[in-house]
């Protein structure tokens, strides 16, 4: 019979935190909280509700949490991992292990976006989710439509894989790059959401750039052709445009504005160049 342990990674959520778990607790033969070094009831209010609690001191981050919270439930064949805050609906866990269950995939994402039908996204999200969708798609050559999900299944196939490295919210990039990276099979199936309760305190948008620049930090790593290559191409657009102004206005005999167009258009195809070296070079490696 299959193993089912449901990871609640969570930061002062006393107030959720508890219909979570008795929620969960009907789909996981172990409801595990990762208290992130909470300053609230939350490990006392797990606790009560019948969850294992593991305790971070102090606040670390979801990358962390997820860290701790994997390492304890090594021995299970499915890790759910879903937000504490009471936005994700327990009730759809049978939804996320059914296809591992099946074999059909190692990693199943929770996509509120999957046939188009979420339209309760306030619009500056939506805009920030698909600039990272895009992002993280790129990096790992995998088409998702929810990216930054943190409601997943995970096969006991995929354990040894992740590095936990991003200590915040940019672990959900990670993992599906790593997994693309390491050829399991992903699946996205449609989850529900609520934007009606408290969820995460951070800036929206200094969290979300923090996630972008983790993203192409890995895409730099993973997919250089790309990263260099769309860089070269629109410096070399530029250098080019500069160029062809100089000379359509007049101004070639201009030594200094001819060198900036020059120089532009050099460093464009350096960077082009630098992108084919390298994905090269990773290729001889693997």
């Amino acid at each position: 019979m299959t193993k089912v342990a449901v990871l609640l990674p969570a930061y002062n959520e006393e107030v959720a935190i508890a219909s979570m778990i008795l929620l969960s607790e009907r789909y996981a033969d172990e409801v595990i909280v990762i208290d992130d070094g909470s300053t609230d009831r939350t490990a006392e209010v797990s606790e009560i509700a019948g969850a294992t609690v593991l305790r971070h001191k102090i606040n670390q981050g979801k990358g962390v949490a997820l860290k701790t919270g994997f390492a304890y439930a090594k021995d299970y064949d499915i890790i759910v991992t879903i937000d504490a805050d009471g936005q994700h609906n327990p009730s759809e866990i049978p939804l996320l292990i059914k296809p591992i269950e099946d074999d059909e995939a190692d990693l199943v994402n929770g996509s509120r976006y999957l046939n188009g039908q979420d339209t309760s996204t306030p619009r500056y999200r939506r805009v920030g989710q698909t600039v990272l969708d895009t992002a993280t798609n790129i990096a790992s050559g995998v088409k998702l439509t929810d990216s930054q999900s943190g409601f997943r299944a995970f096969s006991s196939k995929c354990f040894k894989y992740f590095n936990f490295d991003p200590e915040g919210f940019g672990i959900e990039s990670d993992m599906l790059i790593e997994a693309s990276e390491n050829n399991l099979r992903i699946l996205e199936v449609e989850i529900t959401v609520r934007y009606d309760v408290n969820t995460t305190r951070a800036n929206p948008v200094i969290q979300g750039l923090s996630v972008l620049f983790r993203v192409l930090e890995l895409m730099r790593l993973n997919r250089p052709l790309i990263y260099y290559g769309i860089a070269g191409a629109i410096i070399l657009f530029f250098g080019i445009l500069i160029h062809l102004t100089v000379n359509a206005s007049g101004l070639s005999t201009n030594i200094y504005l001819s060198a900036i167009g020059i120089f532009v258009i050099l460093m464009g195809i350096v960077l082009f160049l630098s992108g084919v070296m390298t994905d090269y070079m990773n290729r001889f490696k693997h």
